[in-house]
């Protein structure tokens, strides 16, 4: 039996924006960690990373990096991810992926815990004492969707979901943040800006465009969207189409989200519902300009949702507005909820 109150933890990917985030969030939330990996690419090795009392030196990733580990947060990307996912399980590991290698494998959990966090618990119940397996954690703009979604559809089933994302550049990391910062202050200076981190000019303009264009004319980001919430559910046959727009914010995502539901749920119902799920706070109040603002919101940990309204178009419509950290609840915080799902079903098992 592992001891849960002296874990080894290992970040993968520990110097970069969301692997920071991890073990910030890891931190705030007293995880219980006996001994701290950070791990990253070697330009990184030796720099010195902090998560709560524990102040540590960055090591180089390689496949001895994981011995010994119980739970391996990764956030180094896919192709590191597809490399070191499976050598860490395979030494016992339990890894909690935020790349989109794993997240359509049947083999798979692709886990919110608010959602489905049962798949978790069942899949260490099948599994020996100190064996390790993979969990994926979900792209950000699904995440803060299916917390939402999953409440409306145990009321009153879900029929049909279309959805826009309006993603913040800090979903392309560093790189992204630095090229709206560098642009806007450049367009201010009446220079010239070159697009390097996303096709066409960011600053003061959106790109329905994130990710590359597959055949059938929607983006991978897009098509993320439809699949994972179709898993997370539990619901391989809902309807739901996506639009994925990146905009000039540097935090937050937000989402426009228009539902069809199989029974009639009247907006002050939907509502009523919303304000008792978990993870979810209300934040609905237009005839007094209250409603969920990223700019306000950066930071924190909680899905908020506004401008609740019934679709006067369809019989059972409803449209509302949603908004969510997306290095907090869309990554770090995600993983880390799992990880703690992990540590309750070790406790019970």
């Amino acid at each position: 039996m592992r001891n849960a109150e002296n874990l080894t933890v290992a970040v993968a990917g520990a110097t970069g924006a969301v692997g920071r985030e991890m073990l910030a969030v890891l931190a705030e939330r007293e995880f219980p960690i006996g001994h701290l990996r950070a791990l990253a690419c070697g330009r990184s090795a030796g720099e010195r990373v902090s998560c709560g009392e524990h102040e540590v030196s960055v090591e180089e990733l390689n496949p001895e990096s994981f011995a010994g580990v119980d739970i391996a947060l990764f956030s180094a990307g896919s192709a590191i991810s597809k490399e070191y996912g499976p050598i860490a399980a395979a030494r016992g590991a339990v890894v909690i992926d935020n790349s989109s290698c794993f997240r359509m494998d049947e083999a798979v959990p692709l886990v919110v815990p608010e959602v489905n966090s049962d798949v978790v618990a069942s899949e260490i119940a099948k599994r020996d004492d100190g064996e390790g397996f993979i969990i994926a954690n979900p792209n950000c703009s699904t995440i803060q969707l299916v917390v939402v979604l999953n409440p409306i559809d145990k009321h009153a089933g879900l029929e049909r979901v279309v959805v826009s994302t309006y993603q913040s550049v800090s979903g392309a990391g560093k790189k992204g943040m630095d090229e709206l910062w560098d642009q806007t202050r450049g367009i201010f200076s009446q220079q010239t800006v070159e697009p390097k981190a996303f096709p066409h000019q960011i600053a003061f303009n959106c790109l329905p465009h994130i990710d590359v264009f597959e055949d059938d004319g929607y983006t991978k980001e897009e098509t993320k969207v439809i699949k994972e919430s179709r898993k997370i559910l539990g619901l391989p046959e809902l309807r739901i189409t996506a639009t994925a727009v990146r905009v000039p914010v540097f935090s937050c995502h937000s989402e426009s989200v228009n539902i069809e539901t199989r029974s009639k749920l009247s907006a002050q119902d939907a509502r009523g519902l919303l304000m008792e799920s978990p993870g979810i706070i209300v934040i609905d109040e237009p005839e007094t300009g209250k409603y969920p603002l990223g700019c306000e919101l950066a930071g924190t940990d909680a899905t908020y949702v506004g401008r609740i309204r019934e679709d006067a178009s369809t019989a059972n419509g409803l449209n509302m507005w949603i908004v969510a950290d997306n290095l907090r609840k869309g990554a770090a915080l995600n993983a880390v909820q799992i990880a703690e799902v992990v540590l309750d079903a070790w406790g019970r098992a």
